[in-house]
């Protein structure tokens, strides 16, 4: 099992945390993260909506939330609302732990 720089995609925040994501939407089933984008720095996740009207969007910010175990209210999309890179940042996260979690789900693989 190879271990992957998931710490590249993540900075702090005064309040929380910055995650770099790498989104495809529109996929058969949702995947927070599918797995790292080592060229980008960038933490690939697989999302079923479409890329219309924001709803890939908000699915990004719940699936997220949940995964990170926090109210969907402390996720924000701060860039990249239109394209496929986007930074996310979670509130009251501290980032050694979202480093722990993410680091976890892609290494399952």
């Amino acid at each position: 099992m190879i271990k992957l720089p998931i710490s590249d995609a993540v900075r702090k925040s005064p309040d929380g945390v910055f995650i770099d994501i790498e989104v495809t939407p529109g996929t058969k089933t949702a995947q927070v993260p599918s797995g790292y984008n080592t060229w980008r720095k960038r933490i690939e996740v697989r999302l079923s909506e479409a890329a219309q009207k924001g709803k890939a969007n908000q699915q990004l910010l719940e699936l997220l939330a949940s995964v990170l175990g926090v109210k969907v209210s402390e996720v924000t999309l701060v860039s990249g609302p239109t394209t496929h890179r986007k930074t996310v940042h979670v509130r009251g996260m501290d980032m050694e732990h979202v480093v722990e979690l993410l680091s976890s789900l892609v290494d399952k693989d």
